[in-house]
């Protein structure tokens, strides 16, 4: 007797690859890459702050600069330069992420039948009978029996299998520089500046008259900031600044100040370790 075909092993197969997680198998690896990402990213903040910047009491960052002393023109020098600009920062990223998937999805399913039939003779029905021949007499039994057997029997074997692989292959490295970091750079470098050891003191004219106005002084102390507040001027061999705005007045700005003479005379304009005489006439 024909029977229908068996589905039990694609039923099996299709369930198993619907069961498999494809989300998880692709996505995982996705995510672990934007983590490492988001890590390498904060590694590269943590060093700008630790090896790059200070902050001081309130809170506000500044950038570290490196100094060494050096000889120009005869004279002790200080070359300043901001850290940054002289070490590496990393800027590691991921280039590529390869994720190969490989599923593979055995199912076998057999049924088989067997069929056996036999013929058997017995005896099972006996007859009798008596005969007289003359000079013969006598009498002949005889029995016989039939018997058929059928045997079957079938069996059912069904066999599956689930395998799968994945290999991820990662691939990073230097990453460019963001253009905000490259234009910070680009400002740090260009302050790159020669610092004289014991300050800069500058006149722009060491001989006035009372009615030219005055001069324009500038100083730069031994970090190399401009400290207008720092500039005083004395009369020449006093040792009290004047504050006496009838004789000069100064008149500070964001580099330097701006000294009146009002009174003819000898006076001496300091800065930290630096002095300058400047002689005033009618």
């Amino acid at each position: 007797m024909a029977k229908g075909i068996d589905t039990t092993a694609s039923t099996v197969a299709t369930n198993a690859l619907q069961a498999i997680p494809f989300g998880s198998i692709i996505g995982g690896p996705m995510s672990a890459c934007i983590e490492a990402q988001t890590n390498a990213a904060k590694t590269t903040l943590d060093y700008i702050k630790e090896v790059g910047l200070t902050t001081d009491e309130d809170g506000n960052s500044k950038a570290v600069y490196v100094s060494f002393e050096y000889r120009k023109n005869g004279h002790s020098s200080i070359l300043s330069i901001p850290l940054l600009t002289i070490v590496p920062i990393p800027y590691f990223a991921i280039k590529d992420i390869d994720i190969a998937f490989k599923a593979s999805i055995s199912a076998a399913s057999s049924l088989s039948t067997t069929e056996s039939s036999s013929l058997e003779v017995g005896a099972s029905l006996k007859a009798k009978a008596g005969f007289n021949l003359g000079l013969f007499k006598g009498s002949m039994e005889m029995s016989a029996s039939v018997s058929s057997k059928k045997d079957s029997s079938a069996t059912r074997d069904s066999k599956y299998s689930v395998e799968y692989t994945m290999d991820v292959a990662v691939k990073a490295g230097q990453d460019d520089m963001p253009a905000g970091m490259s234009k910070v750079l680009e400002m740090l470098s260009e302050s790159i500046d020669t610092i004289v050891a014991t300050g800069e003191l500058t006149v722009s004219s060491q001989k006035i008259s009372t009615a030219d106005g005055g001069v324009y002084v500038t100083y730069k102390n031994v970090d190399g900031y401009y400290a207008p507040s720092d500039i005083a001027v004395y009369k020449s061999g006093g040792t009290e600044p004047i504050t006496d705005n009838s004789i000069c007045k100064l008149v500070p700005d964001k580099t330097g100040a701006v000294c009146l003479f009002y009174t003819a005379g000898s006076y001496e304009i300091k800065a930290g370790e630096n002095s300058t005489l400047v002689t005033v006439t009618e």
